[in-house]
């Protein structure tokens, strides 16, 4: 059933004939809106590839007069509730009255000694938000969204990288009336539109703030001028039980995001895995390179903290960012059932803060969202673009 409002609505259809589905997921959509669409997004979870083309073919072919993205997923979020694994299709409409949409294409090509992504349009004066949905096997998100400053400038980036029940060569994209098998598509939302990201990377810090005194690569080798696993040893040692449980289940690591600030506590730090140890060295690998002088913590991150942090986030966003309209979702596919025990647990946590709004998306491999103020690629976040009025 579509969620009504005056500017957003939701759909959400489960069904083995995915043609069929992505239909009724789409006018579900488009029924729940007052005025015409501008922008459609729709994501389609399917086990075989030509069965996703087709419906989001057919999605697309719904869709008169307006901007259309879409990708497929191993599971999609509409209608306040999650889909995992199970064909289905999620579909959200909007209404952006003067707002400027303009949709793009990225492919990457191969030089001597790098890759050039192109189909970038020019950034605009009165651009507001990138929406981009990546195949992760064929188009370079990490280094396209890292360096995105230096042609997009602040523009923040939304999104998740796409992915499908049969793996790699059966991801989809869609756009504006036309499927790719590979790159990258998105929109970009200027002019008289109000937008805002929620990033909720879902963790809690350990052990003391340290700043790093050596390093090579994304090996930390000394802490607060100490060897850094001897560091992240006694940091450890300190825990109780079940945070000891966490730490082996999956360490990860804050990088500070401010270094001037007086304290650093959860939401200040850009979460980033810690990818084990190198004994001989008695370095910590991590899933990024540090430079010396940077401000790191250890984090841990559960079903409970990740709660909490999401919520905390959005009742935040609810107290300083006006009223909601709709949303966008991109949540981790290691989220849902295989962290909450529930596919519901996100599309939930934004309907009990956001209120009943439309809103849609999907299980993505990756999620994309700005954390103070610079683009990054996330793992177990759920990344929220938010429309006020």
């Amino acid at each position: 059933m579509a969620v009504l409002t005056s500017r957003f609505a939701d759909g959400l259809a489960v069904g083995t004939d995915l043609v069929e589905t992505a239909e009724a997921a789409i006018r579900q959509a488009l029924a729940g809106l007052s005025g015409r669409p501008d922008l459609v997004c729709f994501f389609i979870c399917g086990d075989d590839a030509d069965d996703v083309t087709r419906a989001g073919q057919r999605a697309m072919s719904l869709v008169s007069g307006a901007h259309v993205i879409g990708c497929s997923a191993t599971g999609v979020i509409g209608d306040a509730q999650g889909v995992e694994l199970r064909p289905s299709v999620s579909a959200w409409a909007a209404s952006l009255g003067d707002a400027e949409v303009t949709t793009f294409a990225l492919e990457t090509l191969r030089t001597e000694d790098r890759f050039v992504v192109i189909g970038l349009p020019e950034r605009g004066p009165e651009d507001k938000v990138a929406i981009l949905l990546a195949d992760p096997y064929s188009f370079p998100t990490d280094a396209f969204v890292e360096h995105s400053a230096e042609v997009l400038g602040n523009l923040p980036i939304t999104g998740g990288l796409a992915n499908a029940l049969a793996g790699r060569d059966s991801v989809r994209l869609f756009a504006d009336g036309e499927t790719y098998t590979e790159g990258a598509i998105g929109v970009i939302l200027g002019g008289p539109v109000k937008v805002s990201t929620v990033v909720s990377q879902g963790c809690r810090p350990i052990g003391p703030t340290m700043v790093v005194t050596r390093a090579e690569d994304n090996l930390l080798l000394e802490l607060a001028g100490q060897p850094a696993l001897a560091r992240l040893e006694d940091i450890v040692s300190g825990l109780g039980e079940a945070d000891r449980e966490l730490v082996a289940s999956g360490l990860q690591i804050g990088l500070a995001m401010d270094e001037y600030a007086e304290r650093h506590e959860r939401g200040d730090f850009l979460i980033r895995g810690v990818l084990g140890i190198d004994p001989e060295q008695e370095a910590v690998a991590i899933g990024d390179v540090v430079e010396i002088g940077r401000t790191v913590r250890f984090q841990v991150r559960d079903a409970e903290t990740a709660d909490e942090d999401l919520y905390h986030m959005l009742d935040e966003h609810v107290n300083t960012g006006g009223r909601v309209d709709g949303a966008l979702l991109f949540s981790c596919n290691g989220r849902g059932s295989a962290m909450f025990g529930s596919a519901d647990h996100d599309a939930l946590a934004v309907r009990d803060t956001l209120g009943p709004i439309g809103v849609a998306g999907f299980f993505a491999a990756g999620e994309l969202g700005p954390v103070a103020g610079h683009n990054h690629v996330h793992g177990f976040t759920a990344s929220i673009l938010v429309f006020s009025s």
